[in-house]
């Protein structure tokens, strides 16, 4: 982008910022030209940091000083300048707003575990890629990028597990505020106990209350209260919660037919998932690995971990163990609902939400509170800022028998889904 391009998406944004009746098209526009001159702005910041990186013996702490931030934004700054300087298309492509800098950002992520050879042929590879990250989401690219690394990094993954091993640690300090910080990097293997001893102290915790400290904003409150669990898994005193274990779901989905599958296991620890097809049976079965763990290393984690099998066909919950129907004996979901929904769902409900199924609550279709049953037929699995737009912005959700949601919003607009299908996501 020139700088005259430049000049003119900027002088949209600010006349549709002043102008007080414009239409939602002109407000997204004026939206895109935003995101255009961020991605120009990051081109030009990190030409000049990898210009001052040459000329300065600590140029983090330049950086931080000149832009009055902090020396871990100044180190990402430089990180992204050296990722550009080393891919000339992404750079042009970034000063062009054909990406983001989230893009670049995702690069840099992704060559951090590779050795030198390793990282080099990612970066050749990722100049050819960059028609792919014009038109796709960082969400999407990164994905991309992990499928790149793993071909580059054609072993087991058990090298690749023992450098994230060796690359695990924690870090604390005292910010300016007083107040004391953690900031850990672990291997996937620890991260699946981890996590899930973190998730079900949330849920043993605060499942019926929750304390007076936690912020209004909802996306807030949940790192608040992870915050909590977590210190009273250090601490010791979190009582009961602290025997969580993984689980994994088995989803089986019969929808395709006889005739669907392969008659062979199929499948990839290192893209975090491990699949399997039964030709006769017709099943597509799914195991969802929530990060990457070799399939040597999974096999001996499931013997420590709960596996649950769960049929579904187009949105139907054909089979799944435990009680799925609690009614108004209980407000809140049990394990068996929360893993028979786990079948069918990878993420939030909502269309387009990316939130992960671990961080969603359980909604009731018809509230609780108007006489709503836990049921499983009543229950959809929303992220924490959705269920605050169905509770407080006045969102409707309504599913049909095969599960399809309609979401009506405040202003009359009315999207649908059609039936979850986990498996293809």
């Amino acid at each position: 982008m020139k700088l005259i391009g430049a000049i003119e998406r900027l002088e949209q944004m600010c006349s549709v910022r002043a102008d007080t009746s414009a239409l939602p098209a002109d407000l997204t526009g004026a939206l895109s030209s935003a995101a255009a001159l961020r991605a120009f702005i990051a081109a030009g910041e990190a030409d000049l940091a990898r210009r001052l990186a040459e000329a300065s013996s600590f140029p983090e702490a330049a950086l931080a000083e000149s832009t009055r931030d902090t020396l871990s934004t100044a180190s990402k700054t430089i990180e992204r300048s050296r990722t550009l300087e080393d891919t000339p298309t992404l750079a042009d492509a970034l000063n062009d707003a054909a990406v983001t800098p989230g893009h670049v950002d995702a690069v840099t992520r992704s060559a951090k575990p590779l050795d030198d050879d390793q990282r080099r042929r990612l970066l050749e590879r990722v100049e050819s890629l960059v028609g792919v990250a014009a038109h796709a989401t960082v969400e999407q690219f990164s994905r991309r990028l992990r499928t790149e690394v793993n071909r580059i990094s054609s072993d087991d993954g058990i090298d690749r597990l023992e450098r994230q091993q060796r690359a695990t640690s924690l870090s604390t300090w005292v910010d300016v505020e007083g107040m004391w910080n953690v900031r850990g990097r672990f291997d996937p293997v620890s991260g699946v106990s981890l996590n899930a001893a973190l998730d079900h102290a949330v849920e043993q915790l605060f499942a019926e209350s929750v304390p007076e400290t936690c912020p209004s904003d909802p996306v807030e409150k949940q790192k608040h209260l992870r915050a909590l669990a977590f210190s009273r898994l250090i601490l010791g005193t979190a009582g009961t919660a602290r025997r969580g274990r993984p689980e994994f779901v088995a989803a089986i989905d019969v929808a395709a037919g006889p005739g669907c599958g392969s008659g062979h296991a199929s499948g990839s620890a290192a893209s975090g998932s491990m699949g399997a097809s039964d030709v006769t049976a017709g099943l597509s079965v799914d195991w969802p690995i929530p990060v990457e763990i070799p399939a040597r290393v999974l096999v001996d984690l499931i013997g420590d971990t709960d596996v649950s099998a769960v049929i579904v066909r187009n949105g139907v919950v054909l089979h799944a163990p435990g009680n799925l129907n609690l009614g108004r004996s209980t407000r809140l979901a049990n394990r068996d609902q929360r893993r028979a929904l786990r079948a069918l769902y990878r993420s939030c409900a909502i269309p387009s939400c990316a939130v992960s199924y671990n961080r969603c609550k359980l909604h009731h279709i018809a509230w609780w509170r108007h006489g709503g049953r836990t049921d499983l037929d009543n229950l959809l699995p929303v992220c924490s800022h959705h269920h605050h737009q169905i509770h407080q912005a006045g969102w409707e959700v309504k599913l049909d028998l095969e599960r399809r949601l309609t979401v009506t919003f405040p202003d009359g607009t009315v999207r649908n889904t059609g039936p979850p299908r986990r498996l293809a996501a």
